[in-house]
Formats: C-alpha cells, sequence, structure tokens
C-alpha cells in the first residue's frame, strides 16, 4: 500500500490515492506526495528541505548575520515558541471567566479584580501569540489557506477583540457587575465568546500537532 504525506501539516495517508482533501489540515489532493522506501520520513513529519545554512558557501556566498530577523523567527519554529505562548492566554481566559461569574454569583468585588488583572495579563501576551502564531503559519505551514487555518485565525481575531473590549469596558466602567442592566449580560457574553474561540483554536491546534 502507498504512503501519501501532506506538505502542509505533515498528515500521512496510506492508500492507492491521496484522499481528496486532509484529514488534519483540509489541503487539496494536489499537495500530496507519494513517500517512497528508499525516502526518510523526518522527524516533524514534514518533507526533507535543503536548508540554505546547511549548503556549502560559494566563493560569491556573503556571510549571513547572526541575529536576522529571519534567523529568529527560524529559532522560533526551531525551538516551539508559539506552542509555549500560547499556553499561557489558553491557561489565564478560563480563570478569568471563571472569576468573573463568581463576582458576580456571590456578589464578591476581589473575584472581579482578580479577573480583570488576569485579562490584562492576557492582553500583554497576545501579541507575542499572534505574532509566533502567525511566524508558524507562514514558514511551517507556507502560509495555506485551508478551513482549518481559516477558523484558527478568525478565533484569535476574536480572543483579541474580545480581551480588548473587556479590559476597555472594565476601566470605562468598573461598577459593570453592580447592576442587573443589560450591559452586565452583554459584558458577561463576552467572556464566553472569548472562552468559546480560545477553546476552539486550542482544539484545533491539537489537530494540527497530533495529526488526529
Amino acid at each position: 500500500m502507498k504512503k501519501w504525506q501532506c506538505t502542509v501539516c505533515g498528515y500521512i495517508h496510506n492508500g492507492e490515492e491521496p484522499p481528496e482533501t486532509c484529514p488534519v489540515c483540509g489541503a487539496d489532493k494536489s499537495q500530496f506526495i507519494e513517500i517512497t522506501e528508499t525516502e526518510k520520513e523526518p522527524a516533524g513529519g514534514k518533507p526533507a528541505e535543503t536548508k540554505s545554512e546547511d549548503r556549502p558557501a560559494g566563493p560569491d556566498a556573503s556571510p549571513q548575520p547572526l541575529f536576522s530577523f529571519d534567523s529568529i523567527t527560524r529559532l522560533m519554529i526551531k525551538h516551539h515558541l508559539h506552542p509555549i505562548t500560547v499556553h499561557f492566554p489558553n491557561g489565564v481566559i478560563p480563570v478569568a471567566v471563571t472569576f468573573i461569574f463568581l463576582a458576580v454569583i456571590f456578589q464578591f468585588a476581589g473575584l472581579s479584580k482578580a479577573s480583570f488583572y488576569n485579562m490584562v495579563f492576557v492582553l500583554l501576551i497576545l501579541p507575542v501569540v499572534l505574532f509566533t502564531g502567525y511566524n508558524e503559519w507562514k514558514q511551517k505551514y507556507q502560509g495555506a489557506i485551508t478551513n482549518i487555518f481559516m477558523i484558527k485565525i478568525i478565533s484569535a481575531a476574536v480572543v483579541t477583540a474580545t480581551a480588548i473590549i473587556i479590559v476597555a469596558w472594565h476601566i470605562i466602567s468598573p461598577e459593570i457587575l453592580e447592576t442587573s442592566s443589560a450591559m452586565r449580560t452583554v459584558f458577561l457574553l463576552l467572556h464566553l465568546i472569548m472562552l468559546a474561540a480560545t477553546g476552539i483554536a486550542g482544539h484545533l491546534g491539537g489537530k494540527l500537532v497530533f495529526k488526529d
């Protein structure tokens, strides 16, 4: 039986023909290559590539700067900076949402303040998460425009937008939880939307990593 590998996410398919779409990342059938017995599958599940730094330098080759933008972004991929940084908001956001609902249920202002400070932390770390995620998408997945990546991008945008609104709203109207008005309902709903978008992005990220 033949083996086919998705050149976008590295998924391996066994069969006489590649699937119409990759079940992991949604890449088209044309993005699959056949793996022969003589070819060695790289550890990361991606097709082997000849890196520029592995090629012998010719007489006209100019020395590469030690800390160029390209070298830094490659190091981000090599040392998995996006999976590391994304764990911070993924872990803190559920805590912030839990605190805000407990603050409403028990009328405890301290929990509301704790939720706010957690959201400030999320807002501060999000630029790093977004940049490393974009870098990984462009370099590791060739900027593929498939359903899974589009949903991840939209989810990241929703998390960012709702986090900004929540923090700004809390600063402008710190008494928002003290009233049972419709605005409090909207404020709490924003937390649930943010939590849902975080869960979706995390689920799809796990799907890409574990290929199932």
